[in-house]
């Protein structure tokens, strides 16, 4: 059964694309075929897997709008197992072109389910806003992880952000969950990080992952060779970090890893 995960915070900055690339990755490294759905108009998971999203002539914009096949529009990435419906700065436009669009809140979820069998698992770069295309992507989902930021404002916005999955959860996808809170760009060397860690488990308690995706150069650089963090260095701290997170929530979901 196929998975649909959006990793969503308004909070820019916080390693949403960074987690959605490098999940995915680590999932199709594990032997589980995934799909990556760029929903942000800055396409940077487009641009992270390899592709210049200047010559993506069909991209989830189409979809969404000119009634593209989804299957047409996704491309295959240099990681075997591991796919993207890409994004371009045409999807800056989309939210005005669906207001007067009937069932607009539920056309990502029309795509994904097109294409969702071929799939183990469907990761959704939400944009770090919360307007109609990160309503659709929680609308589409089966959960959510939100990434935060170890640092002092971390918590800020996240109740908005909790709020807004409250009212998804309400009246347009009544079987949404939170998959987990995922701390990123933690460095235990620094007090004020630790703290921040601390008080995040404190507020959030088990929906906390255990694992935490540490401050390492190399995930800072694959994505200006567009690479993910596995092709770029498979030791990396990174790369081990992505893949224990995948291994989580494998066995969050009861499955086990297909590695030999």
């Amino acid at each position: 059964m196929t998975k649909v995960i959006a990793v969503a915070n308004q909070k820019g900055g916080v390693g949403k694309t960074t987690t959605v690339v490098n999940l995915a990755s680590s999932l199709a490294v594990l032997e589980y075929k995934s799909l990556i759905i760029d929903a942000d108009p800055q396409a940077n998971a487009t641009v992270g897997i390899g592709y210049d999203p200047r010559n993506i002539d069909k991209s989830i914009y189409e979809c969404l709008l000119s009634e593209i096949e989804p299957q047409d529009a996704i491309i295959q990435t240099e990681t075997p197992n591991l796919d993207i419906l890409p994004s371009n700065i045409n999807l800056v436009g989309a939210e005005i072109e669906l207001i007067n669009v009937s069932d607009r809140e539920y056309k990502m979820k029309n795509i994904i389910d097109k294409v969702k069998n071929n799939y183990d698992f469907v990761l959704i770069d939400c944009s770090p806003s919360l307007g109609l295309i990160t309503v659709n992507a929680l609308t589409a989902a089966d959960s959510v992880i939100i990434p935060v930021q170890a640092e002092f404002f971390a918590l800020e916005g996240l109740g908005k952000l909790l709020n807004t999955i409250k009212i998804i959860q309400s009246r347009l996808n009544t079987s949404l969950t939170i998959e987990g809170i995922l701390v990123t760009m933690y460095d235990k060397r620094e007090v004020v990080r630790r703290n921040v860690l601390e008080e995040v488990k404190t507020h959030f308690q088990q929906l906390v992952f255990d694992t935490i995706i540490n401050r390492n150069i190399k995930l800072v650089e694959a994505p200006s060779f567009g690479r993910t963090i596995i092709m770029h260095d498979a030791t990396s701290t990174g790369a081990i970090n992505y893949l224990n997170l995948a291994r989580e929530i494998l066995t969050k979901n009861n499955l086990v890893s297909k590695e030999a």
